[in-house]
């Protein structure tokens, strides 16, 4: 078992105890990191795109075989003289510039099926790990001044309206050092990525569970990683 605790403490809008809480089975779920690590690799592949090879690539030269008989081995060779490229093998996969061996098809199995099972026992096995501080903080996230982890607190920071009512609650709860955190993590994503519109890159930060859509959700739009 992730945590062998029974009650959590539920914590006010102003940093102060109110009362204790059942901790809810789900985080009680075996840590299952093979499985996590599985669903999230087969799960990743429906977000692909298909993509092939042109189907001439390879093959746009003006080359042919010399036939047997001029020791030299008979892959198609460029036809023409005076220059380097002259002579050279093409076509081949084992060629400078020949067509590549079982060229990719668009056709190929992109997507992968996942048991629904298996999907929600690794959910459950990512959520108990949240709840263990060793973990959470293994995964570079700044938690030493937090009180409690999974850090309960009474609903009414739901009703929050406003970008500075949302920092100074992160701030009450300590969860301002990890704020920072992710703020100074921001840097530009090395390849191709910054020309198609994901230039920079970012942590992530602390994760608030609620049932209220608007209010709190708005505020905290603009509050990097939250």
């Amino acid at each position: 078992m992730a945590t062998a605790r029974a009650v959590v403490t539920v914590y006010g809008t102003d940093g102060k105890k109110s009362g204790t809480a059942v901790l809810p089975p789900v985080l009680k779920a075996p840590l299952r990191p093979d499985l996590v690590r599985y669903i999230h690799t087969q799960v990743s592949k429906n977000r692909r795109q298909p993509y092939a090879r042109k189907f001439e690539a390879g093959y746009q030269h003006s080359a042919i075989s010399w036939g047997t008989g001029r020791a030299v081995a008979r892959i198609p060779r460029v036809q023409g003289g005076g220059t380097h490229g002259a002579a050279c093998g093409a076509f081949g996969n084992m060629c400078r510039g020949g067509g590549m061996f079982s060229p990719i098809k668009i056709w190929r199995k992109w997507h992968c099926k996942v048991p629904r099972r298996m999907k929600r026992h690794a959910a459950a096995s990512a959520l108990a790990a949240s709840a263990l501080p060793a973990l959470v903080m293994a995964k570079g996230h700044r938690i030493s001044r937090v009180n409690e982890l999974p850090l309960v607190v009474k609903d009414d920071w739901c009703s929050m309206k406003t970008t500075k009512e949302v920092i100074a609650l992160c701030k009450t709860l300590h969860l301002d050092e990890d704020l920072k955190h992710v703020k100074d993590s921001k840097h530009i994503r090395p390849g191709k990525g910054k020309s198609r519109n994901r230039k920079y890159k970012i942590n992530r930060g602390p994760l608030f569970i609620g049932d209220s859509e608007d209010g709190f959700f708005r505020a905290s739009v603009n509050v990097p990683g939250l």
